[in-house]
This record gives structure tokens, C-alpha cells and sequence, in this order.
């Protein structure tokens, strides 16, 4: 940066910036989500089911990036909403594998729609959207890579 440029305001942190467009965003989600009964945390859930099942607690962990105190009551109240299931592996009683119920997978179709509301509501041409989640995937693997 250069000289004349205050390193410490607010509106030149890229975290601050992270942090409200993520509060932002997300708060969009909410009322698109509450008719499927889903939480923005379960719909990324969902969300990586949808493309993988069934998934060990800790392949959906890894894929989440979510500690398991956190994935575990995520997991519980879908389960007691009735969207999936966990059942301890077949082959290896230590894995705890998590399945889509019948109503689970019913439920995808109704969420098709939501990348495209969240497009409209955010009025910002798709190849935006694009190059920003391009860089945001940029930014995980920086800090990831930092912290590793």
C-alpha cells in the first residue's frame, strides 16, 4: 500500500470485507431457504449430499470444511427433520456414513431454483459471480495453505 493509504481503516481490510458480504449474503438465503425448512449451514449439507451419497461424517467434514462439533448438531436436527440419515458402516463400525432420505432427495428439486434467485437478488451479471467465487477459492486455499 502506499504511504497515504491508512493500512488499519476498516474499509481497506479484506476481512472486513469478507465478513459482511459473507453476513450479507447469507441473510438473502434465509427467507429463500425457511419454506424447504433449511438453514444455510443444512443447505450446505444438502447441498454436498446432493452431489455425493451416501458420505462418512468425515468426508462431509472435509468437503464442508467444518470441525466435527459443528457438523454434528447440523446432522441431528436434519435427522430429526427427516432428510437423512446415519448409520454407523458396514464394513467399519468406527465410520458413522451419512444418507439422503427418500424425502431428502425429493427435497433437491424444490432447491434447483436457488442459485438463480440468489442471482436475480443480487443483480450481478453471473460472469461476476463467477470470478468472485474463482477468488474466494483463491483466498480458502491461501489460508489454508497458511495454516497447514
Amino acid at each position: 500500500m502506499t504511504d497515504d493509504v491508512d493500512v488499519l481503516a476498516l474499509e481497506n481490510q479484506v476481512c472486513f470485507a469478507l465478513a459482511v458480504a459473507s453476513r450479507s449474503v447469507i441473510a438473502l438465503y434465509r427467507p429463500v431457504l425457511e419454506p424447504l425448512g433449511l438453514t444455510h449451514p443444512q443447505y450446505l449439507v444438502m447441498l454436498a449430499l446432493w452431489q455425493q451419497d451416501p458420505r462418512s461424517v468425515k468426508d462431509l467434514g472435509a468437503a464442508l470444511q467444518l470441525e466435527p462439533a459443528t457438523l454434528s448438531p447440523l446432522l441431528k436436527r436434519l435427522e430429526a427433520s427427516g432428510l437423512i440419515d446415519r448409520r454407523r458402516s458396514s464394513t467399519d463400525e468406527r465410520r458413522l456414513d451419512v444418507t439422503l432420505t427418500a424425502e431428502g432427495r425429493q427435497l433437491r428439486s424444490r432447491a434447483e431454483s436457488i442459485p438463480q434467485t440468489m442471482i436475480e437478488q443480487l443483480g450481478m451479471p453471473v460472469s461476476e459471480l463467477q470470478a468472485m467465487q474463482s477468488s474466494l477459492t483463491a483466498i480458502i486455499a491461501a489460508a489454508t495453505r497458511s495454516t497447514d
